[in-house]
């Protein structure tokens, strides 16, 4: 018996020593390897104040829609809005049949649900395509063609879709409630935009002054803070101070990610001057996807607006490039 024992705790032992070596640390974060990847009790902890649009008030209720409408953006085609002209949202991990939603907890705070009642549908859409589901808290939600909607906490202004793309299952709906998608000659498949603007996705387009084919992820030489992470639109790649690697935890959610994009799935196979161990995927609370490098989640910043740009280094005394270790560049010790 004692000697199963010994058996048994060696081979745990061995798998917690091998994620932790697969998640480096830079040392300073103070975070044991107590917890493994993915512990539900890690991913539940109430992330750190980041000092960037979060709040410590309670969060109003969410408005009524009201009168939809549907606006049709070009690039995504025809949207449906609320009253307020703000965009509607749909999550890829919920179901129409039978309606139901999967976003809660920190999920429902960034994409807060659109509640029903008082909605009437966008002109020239059969009122039929207008429902309900009841959620989890017992709250009841507006649907579109049975798809849950939501809206999404880093708009500000009517006309804004910064929640397209986002972890590649968030997308604006059309007013059937289907993915909005421009009119093609196929149109009867659903097809998702391209990555979202920040994001380092597969299918994003690089900006202008950045070559073609340029790799989701990859390593830039910067004048003044020397080899430093870019994604395929040649984009800065950010590390907030506050997050940890083990156990992987982002503390940077609701209007924070307004400003410093989460950085969607690369695949390593897109990737080219970097270190691919403890490359993994981090499911955050809010149910989207984010990249990282050694374990530590990667963004981009809203403040740079072109290649090269590095506008979010050092803000706040928390935010740092990100050298191809996926170390803080430029970080005081």
């Amino acid at each position: 018996m004692n000697s199963w024992r010994s058996v048994s705790l060696a081979v745990t032992a061995a798998a917690v020593l091998a994620m932790t070596t697969a998640c480096g640390q830079d040392g300073g974060n103070g975070n044991a390897a107590s917890r493994s990847v993915g512990d539900p009790a890690a991913a539940q902890q109430p992330p750190a104040h980041d000092g960037y649009g979060e709040d410590d008030a309670p969060a109003a209720a969410p408005r009524p829609a009201g009168q939809l409408a549907a606006r049709d953006t070009g690039r995504l085609g025809e949207v449906v809005t609320d009253s307020a002209g703000m965009t509607l949202y749909r999550f890829d991990k919920d179901t129409a049949k039978p309606p139901t939603s999967n976003c809660d907890g920190d999920c429902a705070k960034t994409w807060p649900p659109v509640p029903a009642g008082g909605v009437t549908a966008p002109a020239g859409t059969e009122p039929a395509v207008v429902g309900e589901v009841t959620r989890g808290d017992g709250g009841k939600q507006l649907t579109l063609g049975g798809w849950p909607m939501y809206r999404y906490a880093g708009d500000a202004a009517p006309g804004d879709a910064k929640g397209q793309g986002v972890g590649g299952t968030w997308f604006a709906a059309a007013p059937d409630g289907k993915k909005a998608a421009p009119a093609q000659p196929d149109a009867g498949k659903e097809k998702p935009d391209a990555a979202a603007p920040g994001t380092g996705g597969a299918g994003a387009e690089a900006s202008p002054g950045v070559p073609a084919g340029q790799p989701g992820m990859s390593v830039r030489k910067d004048p003044e803070l020397g080899e430093i992470v870019v994604d395929r639109r040649g984009r800065t790649v950010y590390r907030f101070k506050k997050d940890s690697a083990w156990p992987m935890k982002s503390a940077c959610t609701g209007d924070c990610l307004a400003k410093w994009p989460a950085v969607a799935p690369v695949p390593k196979n897109d990737t080219e001057g970097i270190l691919l161990k403890g490359y993994v995927v981090f499911d955050r609370p809010d149910g989207t996807e984010q990249q990282t490098i050694d374990c530590w989640p990667l963004y981009t910043y809203s403040g740079d607006t072109g290649p090269g740009d590095t506008n979010g280094q050092g803000v706040g005394g928390t935010w740092y490039a990100v050298s191809p270790q996926g170390k803080l560049v430029g970080a005081p010790r």
